[in-house]
């Protein structure tokens, strides 16, 4: 395996210059949640909203960075790209099928708006390591992170098919794509795993990542 760790130091000493032109980050904002009553990207993180605190750590790794959200003119001020859901209603997979349909790439890295602890390095290495899969995605203890991942233009098409089948669980369509598993052991190159993909659905866990990030 590559000293990936030696080459994110290098890259992060340099990082605008070492921008990814072939993939793009994606953010995937979506709108109101349902179990926590509110839009999570507008939760304050150290004084800072959520989403701005992903979207730094995104333009530090991609030249292009959109946001999947259907409250266009609550993200226009963070002066990017923000694209509305092509078909409403059908969770992150929507999102995802309208982030691939929106840039000029052949992939995009794609992250919840409520995961604080995205890792340049991690990302990084995803990047590097996609080749010719259809998708790059965590699998840690048995859990996948569809959320966190990166797919690529080939997916649409049985993306497009779970839609029509109105079935709208991302990794459903999996077992019919060549996916890149990223390991546990992989990932603790760079984060602990029970940090990187934690992410905020209810309001015990944003006090309890708002306590982690403090420490």
């Amino acid at each position: 395996m590559r000293n990936y760790k030696h080459s994110i130091t290098a890259k992060k000493n340099n990082s605008r210059t070492n921008l990814y032109e072939h993939t793009t980050g994606i953010l995937l904002a979506g709108g109101s949640s349902r179990r926590y009553g509110k839009n999570k990207a507008f939760l304050m993180i150290n004084g800072i909203p959520l989403i701005e605190r992903i979207t730094e750590k995104m333009k530090k790794i991609f030249q292009e960075v959109i946001v999947i959200a259907n409250e266009k003119e609550r993200f226009s001020y963070l002066g990017l790209p923000v694209v509305e859901d092509i078909k409403k209603g059908l969770g992150p997979l929507g999102g995802i099928y309208t982030g691939l349909l929106s840039i000029s790439n052949e992939a995009g890295f794609f992250i919840a708006c409520d995961m604080p602890f995205i890792d340049e390095g991690l990302v990084r290495y995803m990047t590097d390591i996609r080749d010719n899969y259809w998708a790059v995605v965590p699998s840690v203890s048995d859990e996948i992170e569809p959320l966190h991942a990166i797919y690529s233009k080939s997916c649409l098409g049985d993306i497009n098919n779970l839609i029509d089948s109105e079935i709208y669980q991302v990794r459903r369509f999996y077992s019919r794509i060549n996916v890149r598993y990223v390991k546990e052991g992989e990932v603790r190159q760079f984060i602990a795993p029970e940090i990187a993909f934690l992410n905020i659905n209810t309001p015990d866990e944003y006090v309890r990542i708002q306590s982690l990030i403090r420490q």
